[in-house]
């Protein structure tokens, strides 16, 4: 199979083209804030409904947890000085003291009480409130004592201490705008305009310590070509994974740039309706996952820039399940199964197919290359796919509703196993959890179920090492591939360190050098 390289073709052109209608470097910039491109638009920055990677990073850097996780994904004290397991159903932390929300206000036990307890509120709506079904009552004791009381034994609690802290009474979504929202993070919010920008102000105050950088505007840019040659003319100071893998060699040929890459955890999928007729036959989807090659397209439309995936926990993870059954490329296999399913080629080589599905994604060229791929890939074994685009706000919704038959999305920060039962278990569908292609399996259920209650380390090993094996069968979602991310930067940025799930966290500790003149 081959792939045109569309974007080097036409890089050319259109630099002499863009070039003089860029903007040069402003010069209201704020001194000493760093700006960052984005190729899509955070949702929700309020902690209590973020969930798109965008949000839950930018949001980070505004609000603190009780806990955060390092780049080994392993839980690091925050606002908490310390914590321990009581019994198997209460956990007590301990805050540190002297930590301050933005307006000066001190953080105490009731601003965390009200946080968890806003997210239990079924009139929130808030989404994060699944994970925390079986959280009975959150106690403040004193000012800097909380403790957590669950209905039953829940070994991967820990992992909902890092909830982003919001002030006590803090209005629910929609009650009034995100500018207003505040935190107790190293910078604080100066303006959200969707679709446009986010500005964050440094945080004077902080507890951990002043930023090195007095700000930073994250900027919406989603065409690949204009991020580029916004960071040539020096407009653009940092971008993320949100870069074309086409276009590395012209950075790496055209600007100063300093280039990290390094294995992420970021797990591509492609996701079903499993409540589709056709997609509801698992031999349907197995035909599917043989129908694509993922080693082309990763060869020659992401550069070589991931890895293929053989389920949602990296080989990195500690629950990691090495051997699953895998299903190759293998498009003859494809047709038999798709044979034994009931639909037949009604043509042979013609071009009638055994049956259409439609396929969702965004309006960037990235994700459209891809979806052509998966078109051309699955035509050759009788289905055809009709790609429908969307802008991110559009897509994504429908997504979170269900509403589609084929997609595909990643998932990030993925820490404790228990995220598979936000994923797969029953009760875990639209709009109860992430579910969302309504997978049920009475077997998974009991798994799953046993996983959160089990304290061992070894038996929830044992018990996920079955989720996996079931899973890479039954591929309620196709696994795709583990992004590399790659980290394009201004050489006089220090300070940064990539986090493997593409977390933004070390932005605080980013100071600025001497100037540097444009790419």
């Amino acid at each position: 199979m081959k792939f045109k390289p569309f974007f080097l073709l036409v890089f050319a052109w259109v630099w002499v083209s863009l070039a003089a209608c860029l903007p040069s470097p402003r010069p209201d910039r704020p001194a000493g804030y760093l700006v960052i491109a984005l190729e899509s638009n955070p949702t929700h920055l309020d902690p209590r409904y973020a969930t798109d990677a965008n949000s839950v990073r930018i949001g980070g850097l505004i609000f603190n947890a009780l806990t955060h996780t390092d780049q080994h994904a392993r839980l690091q004290p925050e606002l908490a000085e310390r914590w321990e397991a009581v019994d198997e159903r209460t956990y007590l932390f301990h805050l540190k003291k002297g930590v301050t929300f933005h307006d000066g206000k001190p953080l105490t036990a009731a601003d965390v009480k009200f946080t968890y307890e806003s997210v239990l509120d079924p009139k929130n709506r808030s989404p994060r409130r699944a994970t925390l079904r079986l959280l009975k009552a959150v106690d403040a004791i004193g000012p800097y004592q909380v403790r957590f009381r669950l209905s039953a034994p829940y070994a991967p609690f820990l992992e909902n201490s890092t909830l982003g802290i919001v002030p006590t009474g803090t209005p629910s979504r929609g009650a009034s705008g995100e500018n207003s929202l505040i935190g107790s993070g190293p910078f604080s919010l100066e303006q959200f305009s969707p679709g446009e920008k986010v500005v964050l102000k440094a945080n004077p105050s902080y507890w951990g310590g002043q930023p090195g950088l007095s700000g930073l505007v994250f900027k919406m840019i989603p065409d690949a070509i204009v991020r580029s040659l916004e960071f040539k003319k020096g407009t653009i100071d940092f971008i993320q994974n949100d870069i074309e893998p086409d276009n590395l060699i012209w950075f790496k040929k055209n600007t100063n740039a300093s280039i990290l890459t390094q294995q992420g955890t970021i797990f591509q999928y492609l996701g079903m309706n499993l409540d589709h007729p056709i997609l509801k036959i698992l031999e349907v989807r197995q035909a599917i996952a043989h129908a694509i090659d993922r080693e082309a397209i990763i060869r020659h439309l992401l550069k070589g820039l991931a890895t293929p995936a053989t389920g949602l926990l990296s080989p990195s993870h500690w629950a990691y399940e090495r051997s699953v059954p895998r299903l190759p490329y293998d498009p003859e296999e494809a047709k038999r199964l798709l044979d034994h399913a009931g639909f037949p080629d009604p043509d042979g080589d013609g071009p009638l197919p055994r049956f259409k599905l439609s396929y969702k994604t965004t309006t960037l060229d990235l994700r459209r290359r891809i979806a052509e791929a998966f078109k051309e890939q699955l035509s050759r074994v009788g289905i055809e796919l009709e790609v429908r685009t969307y802008e991110w706000g559009t897509f994504y919704g429908d997504i979170q509703k269900g509403n589609f038959h084929l997609y595909s999305l990643s998932w990030v920060g993925i820490s404790d196993p228990d995220i598979y039962f936000n994923l797969f278990h029953s009760s875990s569908i639209v709009p109860y959890g992430n579910n969302r292609g309504r997978y049920r399996n009475p077997e998974i259920d009991r798994l799953l179920e046993r996983g959160r209650n089990s304290l061992s380390p070894e038996e929830r090993k044992q018990i996920y090492s079955r989720v996996q094996k079931i899973l890479a069968v039954e591929l309620p979602t196709i696994p795709l591939w583990w992004v590399k991310n790659v980290v394009l930067m201004k050489r006089n940025i220090e300070g940064f360190v990539p986090f493997p799930d593409g977390d933004l966290i070390s932005l605080k500790n980013v100071s600025i050098a001497s100037p540097l003149p444009p790419s």
